[in-house]
């Protein structure tokens, strides 16, 4: 196969917003090596035979930005990363330098998947994370009615970005989300952030019934803690679907193995159609965590999103170009400020 060399492109030319064909995918690869060099986390997407099997079995639906030769100037995607196999994450996109700032290609090609991949093929809800490492993806949010339900602190490390410039720390991101299809169902806040949950919910555009979680955890509850390690982000997510009485030596040992693994992120998403979290909640409140946000339809149900950096957050390199970005960024930054006293 000829390599395929993207600085030969000639630019200017029309494009069409498509989703991915098997031939497309060689230009996919050629274009993430030439914006991210070696470095982006997910590797699919410069192995072609791999792209085009996940997106036949839709755990990744790829769009993209097509030239008249079939040249690939374009890339966005929606993909399976939650639990709950009918919630996709939006990310994966990117456009080849001299094409951008050139009739909107990178809003075009995340429209196209917010808006035809939940009719052609059942995604019934949409998350992203707006890297806020500069202001572009958080104004696209907006185009697409995203709604901001939490920020994760220092999420991504800094080299994923070098070859597109910005400072060393490691960059968040905001979190988002559209939904498809309503799911009302009830949800119980933990007193600790029953103030910050009913902000939160204010703003969903589909229904829930927001109770107050308590501590009465039943003597035959059991603690269920699922650790996923990410190690080129070096970040650990421990998903707390069960709370019994053993939850804190649970959650101690899971948060041990995660340090051990080499995590300076560790994050605790709990359920929250569980009545009992108290007892989670107050151990991981008193060992460092401090508020994330929320994620409708990540376990389908709800989930509350609580966080852990192993060293002070880059909280300098926050660019935050949303009113309602900025009220959630403060609600986090002073519950983390709880956690220094």
């Amino acid at each position: 196969m000829t390599a395929i060399k993207v600085e030969e492109i000639e630019p200017g030319q029309p494009v069409e917003i498509d989703f991915l064909r098997p031939a497309d995918a060689p230009g996919v690869a050629a274009l993430f090596r030439a914006v991210y060099g070696d470095a982006y986390p997910h590797r699919a997407y410069y192995e072609p035979q791999t792209l085009v099997a996940e997106n036949a079995a839709r755990r990744i639906i790829s769009s993209v930005a097509r030239t008249p030769k079939g040249e690939i100037v374009g890339h966005s995607a929606v993909f399976r990363t939650a639990p709950h196999p009918g919630l996709y994450e939006s990310g994966a996109g990117l456009v080849l330098p001299p094409y951008r700032n050139t009739a909107g290609i990178l809003t075009r090609l995340l429209t196209h998947g917010q808006e035809l991949a939940p009719r052609q093929f059942g995604v019934e809800a949409i998350f992203g994370d707006a890297i806020l490492n500069h202001p572009f993806t958080q104004k696209v949010t907006v185009h697409l009615k995203s709604i901001p339900v939490g920020l994760q602190v220092d999420l991504m490390p800094a080299a994923t970005y070098a070859k597109e410039g910005g400072d060393n720390g490691r960059v968040a991101g905001l979190m988002t989300i559209n939904l498809y299809q309503p799911h009302p169902h009830r949800i119980h806040r933990p007193a600790a952030y029953r103030e910050a949950l009913d902000d939160l919910y204010s703003h969903l555009d589909d229904q829930r019934e927001l109770v107050d979680s308590h501590h009465d955890v039943p003597a035959d509850a059991p603690s269920q803690v699922t650790n996923l390690y990410f190690d080129f982000a070096q970040v650990a997510r421990l998903y707390v679907t069960g709370v019994g009485r053993d939850i804190a030596r649970r959650l101690a040992r899971e948060e041990e193995t995660a340090r051990a693994q080499g995590a300076v992120v560790v994050q605790a998403w709990l359920d929250l159609s569980i009545p009992w979290l108290g007892p989670a909640v107050d151990w991981l409140r008193a060992n460092g965590y401090f508020l994330g946000g929320i994620m409708p339809r990540w376990f389908d149900q709800d989930a509350l999103m609580l966080q852990k950096v192993m060293h002070r957050p880059h909280w300098e390199g926050i660019v935050m170009a949303l009113e309602r970005g900025q009220e959630i960024l403060d609600l986090v930054r002073r519950d983390w400020e709880r956690t220094r006293t």
